[in-house]
Parts: C-alpha cells; structure tokens; sequence
C-alpha cells in the first residue's frame, strides 16, 4: 500500500531527504552537481529558508522533487 503525500512538507523532512539522495548518489564532477533527486528537492528548500518558511505545500513542488521525496519516505520509512 502507497502512502500518500502530507498536504506539506516540514523544513527538517526536505532537508532529510536531500541528505538521504546526496548520500546515495554523492556530487560528481569538478562544479559538484548534485544527483537529479537531490537537486530537485534542493530549489524548493532555498526558497523555504529564504523565505523562513517552515513547510512547503507538495502541490508547489514539481513532479520530479514530488518523485524524489516520495521514494525517500518509502525507502527511509518502509511504507
């Protein structure tokens, strides 16, 4: 059974998931680009730091950081 996505998504649960797809898929090359995952997720949390935010609606995230942030809840929670 799929869990499905929280209306939004904490600060600290986006910054998880971003260390969790950086770990599992480290930066590569000499401008150390971040994997597609984390670095879909990663545009999202500036945006919520600079703007103080503590949680981001998911319907404000593209499919991609929706994607990334749902396989990292399933493999990190086992759901």
């Amino acid at each position: 059974m799929k869990k499905a996505l929280p209306a939004s998504i904490p600060l600290n649960d986006l910054e998880s998931a971003i260390n969790y797809w950086r770990a599992k898929n480290p930066s590569v090359g000499e401008e150390c680009r971040l994997c597609a995952e984390a670095s879909s997720l990663a545009t999202p949390y500036a945006l919520m730091i600079l703007g103080r935010q503590q949680a981001v609606a998911v319907e404000n995230l593209s499919e991609k950081a929706q994607a990334a942030f749902i396989a990292w809840q399933a493999d990190t929670q086992k759901i």
